[in-house]
C-alpha cells in the first residue's frame, strides 16, 4: 500500500478541482436543439446517411440537408440510448471536464492557484455547455491549445496528433474552422517572437515549418467527409445567415446584464490582473490569441467558450511567474504521512459523494420532469399526438427539434437547423408583426398552431373569428382552424 503515500495533499486537491468542475458541468439536459440532434442521430444510424432529403419539415421537405455535425449525433445518440437523460449529462459533463484537464496542462503553476484560474474559466465557458455538437469545437481547442502551449514552452513536439484529431473535429462539428484560426495565430506569432526576439519562449523556426506542413496535410484530410470539399464552405455559410445574427441570441453579442456574461467579465479582469502582476509584456503570440477570441467574444456570444480556452492558461502563467517573482511558491511533495493521506483520502471521498449525488439530483426522473414541463410543451404535444388533428403546423422556433422527436407524424414549420432554413427565419419573426401571420399561413397551408400561450400571436389568434382554441396551459396553447 506504500503507493498511497503518495496522494500528496497537491495531487489531491488536483483530483478535487476536477470533481468539482465536473458537477459544474453536470446540469440538466433540457437544451432545445439537443433533441433534434438525437432525431438526426438516429436517422444517420437507420439509413447510414449524413446528407439527406429533409422530411422533418413541411417547409423544406426534400431539401438537401448537408449536416455537418453527424458524428457528434451519432455519439449523442448512443448516449441517449444506453443512459436517457444519464448518458446526455455525462456527454457533456466528460467533454467539458477533459477540456479543462487539457487548460491545466497548458497552463503553469500549483494546482492551489489553477484551480482558482479553472473554475473562473469554466464559468466563462458554461454559458454554451449543453448536450450539442459544439461540445467537441469546446474539448479539441482545448486539446490545440495544449498541444501548441507544449510546443513553445516546452520544445515538446507531439504536432502527428493533429490530422486524426482535426479530421475528427471536422466531423463533429463546423466549429472546425477555429483550429485553423488558432495555429495561424499561433505560427505567426512564433514567427514574428523568432525574427525579434519576444518572449520568454519560443517555438523553434524548424517547429513552425513543421506546424504549418502538417496543418496543410490535415487540411488535405477534410474533405475525407460526407459533405466532401462542401465541409469547408460550410462554417461560412452559417455565419452568413443574416437571421442567427438578428434573432438568436447566442449569436449575437454577450449582454452582460445577463449572468451567463459575467464569468467572462470575471476572466477577463483575472487576465488583465495577471497580466500586470507578472510585469511581463505579452508576447506575439499571446497577443494574437488573446485579441482574436476576445473579439470573437464580443462578436458572439457562444464563442465565449473560445476566449475561456485561449485566457486561462495565459492568465495561469502569468500570475505563476508573478507568484515566482515575489518567491511566493508552494514546493511539491514527493510522499506524505499515512495521517494526512487519510486526510485526503477523506476529502476526496467527501468531494466524489458531493458529485454524485448533484449528478442524480439532475438527472432523477422528478427533476428531469419539472425541467421539460417549464421549457417544452409536453403536455400540448401529448394532446396534438393524440387528438385526431390534421393539417399543416405552425411552431415556435424553440420548440421545433422537441417536436420534431416527440411527435414525428407532424413535420415542423421550422426548428433549429438554421444552416437548412437560412433566412427562413425572416419569415418566421414576420408572423408576430400585426396581421403578418394570415398571409404566412394561408400561404403555407397552416391548419394548427402550437406556440407560447402568452405571445402576441396568442392573443391574436384568440381574436380571429377562423381559428379556435383547441388546448391551452400556462406554457403552450394548440388553435386548429374552426373548419376542423
Amino acid at each position: 500500500m506504500s503507493f498511497l503515500l503518495r496522494l500528496t495533499t497537491e495531487r489531491a486537491a488536483i483530483a478535487i478541482a476536477f470533481t468539482l468542475l465536473f458537477a459544474m458541468a453536470s446540469r440538466v439536459s433540457v437544451d432545445p436543439d439537443m433533441w433534434w440532434h438525437i432525431r438526426l442521430g438516429e436517422h444517420i444510424l437507420e439509413t447510414s446517411q449524413p446528407v439527406y432529403a429533409d422530411t422533418f419539415s413541411h417547409t423544406h421537405a426534400g431539401l438537401v440537408h448537408r449536416n455537418h455535425s453527424w458524428l457528434a449525433q451519432v455519439v449523442m445518440v448512443a448516449a441517449w440510448r444506453l443512459a436517457g437523460h444519464l448518458g446526455l449529462t455525462l456527454f457533456v459533463s466528460l467533454l467539458a471536464t477533459g477540456g479543462m484537464f487539457f487548460l491545466y496542462r497548458a497552463g503553469a503553476g500549483v494546482i492551489y492557484m489553477q484551480g482558482f484560474v479553472l473554475v473562473i474559466g469554466a464559468a466563462c465557458a458554461a454559458a454554451f455547455w449543453s448536450p450539442r455538437p459544439q461540445m467537441f469545437t469546446f474539448f479539441f481547442s482545448a486539446v490545440l491549445i495544449y498541444l501548441l502551449f507544449e510546443l513553445k514552452r516546452k520544445g515538446r513536439d507531439r504536432l502527428w496528433l493533429l490530422p486524426p484529431m482535426l479530421w475528427l473535429w471536422g466531423n463533429c462539428h463546423g466549429g472546425f474552422i477555429f483550429a485553423f484560426i488558432l495555429i495561424g495565430a499561433f505560427a505567426f506569432g512564433e514567427w514574428i517572437n523568432c525574427r525579434f526576439a519576444l518572449g520568454e519562449s519560443r517555438a523553434p523556426p524548424r517547429a513552425i515549418g513543421k506546424l504549418l506542413w502538417i496543418t496543410l496535410l490535415s487540411l488535405a484530410l477534410m474533405p475525407l467527409n460526407p459533405l466532401g470539399l462542401e465541409v469547408f464552405a460550410t462554417p461560412f455559410e452559417t455565419i452568413g445567415i443574416s437571421g442567427l445574427r438578428n434573432y438568436i441570441q447566442e449569436w449575437q453579442s454577450p449582454d452582460f446584464g445577463q449572468a451567463q456574461s459575467w464569468g467572462f467579465i470575471l476572466l477577463l479582469g483575472t487576465l488583465l490582473g495577471a497580466i500586470s502582476a507578472s510585469r511581463r509584456r505579452l508576447d506575439a503570440t499571446e497577443s494574437l490569441l488573446i485579441i482574436g477570441t476576445l473579439f470573437l467574444a464580443l462578436l458572439s456570444g457562444r464563442n465565449l467558450s473560445l476566449f475561456a480556452v485561449v485566457a486561462a492558461p495565459i492568465a495561469s502563467i502569468h500570475i505563476d511567474q508573478a507568484l515566482s517573482r515575489k518567491g511566493w511558491l508552494i514546493q511539491g511533495r514527493i510522499r506524505e504521512s499515512p495521517r494526512r493521506v487519510a486526510v485526503n483520502l477523506t476529502l476526496i471521498a467527501l468531494v466524489a459523494f458531493g458529485a454524485i449525488f448533484h449528478v442524480e439530483y439532475v438527472t432523477n426522473d422528478k427533476t428531469i420532469r419539472r425541467a421539460l414541463l417549464l421549457n417544452f410543451p409536453v403536455n400540448a404535444v401529448r394532446h396534438l399526438t393524440a387528438a385526431p388533428l390534421e393539417g399543416k403546423l405552425f411552431n415556435s422556433y424553440n420548440w421545433g427539434g422537441y417536436l420534431i422527436f416527440a411527435a414525428p407524424r407532424h413535420p415542423v414549420f421550422i426548428d433549429g437547423r438554421t444552416d437548412l432554413y437560412r433566412d427562413f427565419l425572416d419569415d418566421y419573426v414576420a408572423a408576430f408583426r400585426d396581421d403578418s401571420w394570415r398571409s404566412l399561413f394561408n400561404l403555407w397551408d397552416i391548419r394548427i398552431a402550437l406556440i407560447e400561450s402568452a405571445s402576441q400571436l396568442a392573443m391574436q389568434l384568440d381574436n380571429a373569428v377562423d381559428w379556435r382554441r383547441e388546448y391551452s396551459d400556462e406554457l403552450a396553447s394548440i388553435f386548429v382552424r374552426s373548419d376542423q
